[in-house]
């Protein structure tokens, strides 16, 4: 199961990947796609220069719906340029180095608002008046929030162990003591940094702490991330 369980988790990796070379190229004819922000705090119609949704001004639970709402809409609308997990290619910048604070929010959402020209040719297409602020600081959020790969890199082994483990529950959960796998893999996830600066990493063991419930179908759930995030920053 364990292997079937990889496989089925790489493929899923592998699907987001797989773009024609035209597709990755032809970034300025990408069409926007609507992302909804129901649940996160509406910023009207005056564009900000800070990211609102950042935990220390929005809290923890506008943070996490923000982080879930972003990562949504950028892999409708930003992964296939910039990269799955924000990893760029080399196409297009790697956005995890966009500083975390006001000049790096500044910049995003200039471009996100207007897009970007040169020499004629559209490099990136502009998403404000489409997809509107929210999307875009959600989006922000998101990629603010990868992962160190040198951080993933250092627990990587103990997460690997960790999967096996959660897989292992997703057959036979008897004698689990998921708190105690949660408080690990929050404290596991405590510890790793962000490339942006930012303060708190979104990462493949803070995504699979919150979807440990003890059942069989949270520990697959929570196996899957770990594979996937592992698979992403490898």
């Amino acid at each position: 199961m364990r292997n079937a369980t990889l496989n089925t988790a790489l493929a899923t990796l592998l699907a987001g990947l797989i773009l024609s070379p035209a597709a990755v190229l032809a970034h300025g004819d990408v069409a926007p796609q609507a992302v909804d922000t129901t649940g996160l705090p509406e910023n009207g119609d005056e564009w900000l220069t800070e990211n609102p949704y950042r935990a220390e001004a929005a809290g923890e639970e506008v943070w996490q719906k923000a982080v879930e709402i972003g990562a949504s809409g950028y892999n409708q609308n930003c992964a296939r340029c910039h990269g799955l997990e924000v990893i760029s290619g080399g196409l297009a910048p790697d956005l995890r180095f966009l500083e975390a604070e006001e000049y790096g929010d500044e910049w995003f959402a200039e471009r996100f608002r207007d897009g970007y020209t040169q020499n004629g040719i559209t490099k990136m297409p502009a998403f404000g008046e489409l997809l509107g602020q929210d999307a875009a600081w959600a989006i922000r959020t998101y990629i603010e929030t990868r992962p160190d790969d040198a951080s993933m890199e250092e627990v990587s082994g103990e997460l690997m162990g960790l999967r096996d483990q959660l897989a292992a529950l997703a057959e036979d959960p008897s004698g689990a003591d998921s708190d105690a796998l949660k408080a690990r893999l929050t404290e596991i996830a405590g510890g790793i940094e962000t490339l942006s600066g930012a303060p708190v990493a979104d990462s493949a063991a803070s995504r699979a702490a919150r979807l440990i419930d003890g059942t069989p179908v949270g520990f697959r759930h929570a196996a899957e991330a770990l594979t996937i995030g592992l698979s992403a920053a490898h």
